[in-house]
């Protein structure tokens, strides 16, 4: 099972190195993982999709919530959430059909073109995993040059625990 958690932690040097290796060290595999300041400036979240039954999940949040720096944990995907994840892809588009089909999908993904070169789109998408995976597929046929992927993000939704977010 994929459990989505989510992290407080204190923002200081070392502390992603500190807990991806503890993770690691204890056979932890994570799948994605997504850190960014939050709107204090001390603190930084973490969210981290690892897979794993339940036994799995409360090892993980118990390991975390010895850290120091980890100020709290949540289980996001144990709530009514939202998640996305964020992609910049380059694709093979020399003017013509081709750029035009390119740019007819990119508006039905509801994704944008961030950048145009001679025979090349940069696209942005942002959605669920599956919408992401399935953008990925339909650019295959007209040849990726490059692609990078942000790791998934997600929040409960308004009232849904208020008191855990």
């Amino acid at each position: 099972m994929r459990h989505v958690l989510s992290a407080v932690v204190q923002n200081v040097p070392g502390v992603l190195s500190h807990i991806s290796g503890m993770l690691a060290s204890r056979g932890y595999n994570i799948d994605s993982l997504a850190v960014g300041e939050t709107d204090d400036p001390n603190l930084s979240r973490m969210t981290f999709v690892v897979v794993g039954d339940a036994r799995v999940l409360e090892q993980v949040r118990k390991q975390l919530e010895k850290i120091v720096t980890v100020v709290r944990v949540v289980d996001v995907s144990a709530w009514n959430y939202v998640e996305r994840d964020l992609m910049l892809l380059k694709v093979k588009a020399p003017p013509g059909v081709k750029r035009s089909e390119i740019r007819e999908l990119v508006g039905i993904f509801r994704g944008k073109i961030v950048d145009v070169g001679a025979n090349e789109l940069m696209i942005e998408i942002a959605g669920r995993e599956n919408k992401i995976e399935a953008f990925i597929e339909r650019m295959r046929a007209y040849g990726i040059t490059e692609l990078v992927r942000s790791g998934r993000i997600a929040m409960v939704r308004s009232g849904a625990a208020d008191d855990e977010s």
